[in-house]
């Protein structure tokens, strides 16, 4: 693997600083304006973004920007054919926010860049929309909070759920007391995940890749994965997990249910990486527990088929263990009275009664980037659904979990089952998850659990209680020239 030039490591700092010092202006547009957009990442959910945004009436996306020079290319031609526009293209997206023409930023870059991405844009004066998670840490969401606020820019979270009308209405009919006071949350994602594989040494990093600028924040260092997009998720460096991919809409439909607001007071996580050996090294099953009183919240990831069955026969379907749910990737919460189910869909909700019989169906959903269209144009933050401040704790709540896991230490299953009886709504998600790896057949004297550390959490310093070792790892390290700053 080719080393970094000084001219092209000097080159990015110089982009850096060049970004910091420019004036954070509030443009003076007039609402019958064309809406500039510049979308950042394009490869995958990037080209969503292009998309939904070219739907939009009197919205243009003007320019793109990725570190794959391959994908950059195919993605403004593609555009340009289909508008007959001119797209600016670039590599770095300090460059964007300094030359391109742009009144805001659609952000559909790895997770580890999140932060820094939708930083650099605000202080370059533009509005942000942040994929999910919106952040890498906890530490990085507190930083993208405060830098919303100092520069006075509108930021929308990509937790599409929040434009949901049915989950608004169910939400307000639940809180209002129809199914009486809520006892918890339950979160699943339940979604079959393929090995990454397993390489014997450093990738080929792609000749169309500025790796420098794709890894930023973590550094460059060997490729050791077989493929350099996508399975950045399975490995913590660059994501967080399933907990942090999909997991992070039913978490936040989880939390918004039960109506907090901040982070809890403390965290657990059971689990592991079971079923393969590969070059991932976030957990694909556990089990995490958010202690908020009085109500508190479980949420479940689940990365391996149903059975070892499916598992050999490469199927990938999915089913709750609770079939009632009707449902392997959603949230519920429940109260004395019944339980709402919040679907994967994002457009409907269902209510029902203790006995299971259905009491009350939500149905309808509005555009999420249309939502974050009219706040830009009107410059008011209060028309966003996902707001920067849900969109930080909801993907805290993401890195509490993995924080627990990454501190824990190997424990027998009978170990972990004395030290959760005391809390029954973990000590039975626990017995459901080891109900899931018996059915996979997985060895645990092979592969032990993990039993994740027990994080007591200080909302209003936001950070860990007692334990250096954690809050140094909420942090993390970063490389020089992409360092996420602290904002005041």
């Amino acid at each position: 693997m080719q080393p970094i030039r000084r001219r092209e490591f000097l080159r990015h700092s110089a982009a850096s600083a060049a970004v910091f010092a420019a004036p954070s202006i509030r443009m003076g547009r007039r609402a019958s304006d064309d809406l500039r957009i510049g979308v950042v990442g394009v490869r995958g959910r990037g080209s969503n973004h292009i998309d939904a945004y070219e739907q939009i009436e009197g919205v243009q996306v003007v320019a793109v920007c990725d570190v794959d020079a391959s994908v950059l290319e195919q993605r403004a031609k593609q555009l340009g054919d289909k508008t007959g526009r001119n797209i600016a293209k670039f590599t770095d997206l300090r460059d964007m926010l300094a030359k391109g023409e742009i009144d805001a930023v659609s952000i559909a870059t790895p997770n580890h860049l999140h932060a820094l991405h939708t930083i650099w844009s605000l202080a370059a004066g533009k509005d942000v929309y942040v994929e999910k998670p919106i952040s890498h840490s906890v530490w990085e969401g507190q930083q993208m909070v405060a830098a919303a606020r100092k520069y006075g820019r509108i930021v929308q979270t990509g937790t599409q759920a929040r434009s949901s009308t049915a989950i608004q209405e169910a939400i307000a009919w639940l809180d209002a007391g129809e199914l009486g006071a809520k006892t918890h949350a339950w979160g699943t994602c339940f979604k079959p995940r393929m090995s990454i594989g397993k390489v014997d040494g450093p990738q080929p990093i792609p000749e169309s890749v500025d790796f420098a600028l794709y890894q930023g924040p973590v550094g460059v260092q060997p490729l050791e994965r077989r493929q350099l997009h996508y399975d950045w998720h399975w490995q913590h460096a660059t994501g967080n997990g399933d907990l942090g991919n999909q997991g992070i809409h039913q978490v936040d439909q989880a939390r918004w249910g039960l109506g907090q607001a901040d982070l809890p007071e403390a965290v657990i996580s059971i689990g592991g990486r079971f079923g393969y050996d590969d070059d991932g090294d976030t957990a694909n099953t556990v089990v995490t527990f958010y202690d908020y009183r009085p109500a508190p919240m479980i949420f479940e990831v689940r990365g391996l088929p149903h059975d070892q069955a499916a598992q050999e026969n490469g199927e990938t379907w999915r089913r709750a263990m609770d079939r009632r749910l009707g449902a392997s990737i959603g949230a519920v919460v429940h109260a004395e009275e019944g339980y709402l189910l919040l679907t994967a869909d994002y457009s409907s909700a269902r209510a029902f009664d203790a006995a299971g019989k259905e009491v009350k169906v939500w149905k309808g959903s509005e555009n999420h980037f249309q939502n974050f269209v009219d706040a830009v144009r009107q410059q008011d933050a209060s028309l966003i659904r996902g707001r920067v401040e849900d969109g930080h704790v909801s993907a805290g709540l993401c890195h509490m979990g993995n924080d627990s896991l990454a501190l824990g230490k190997a424990a027998s299953r009978e170990e972990i089952e004395r030290a959760v009886a005391s809390e029954p709504a973990l000590a039975h998600a626990f017995d459901r998850m080891m109900a899931h790896l018996d059915l996979n057949g997985i060895d645990l004297a092979n592969t032990p659990l993990t039993f994740g550390a027990s994080l007591r959490f200080d909302t209003t310093t936001g950070r860990y209680i007692d334990n250096d070792a954690a809050n140094r790892h909420m942090r993390g390290v970063y490389a020089e020239g992409f360092e996420v700053p602290e904002i005041s």
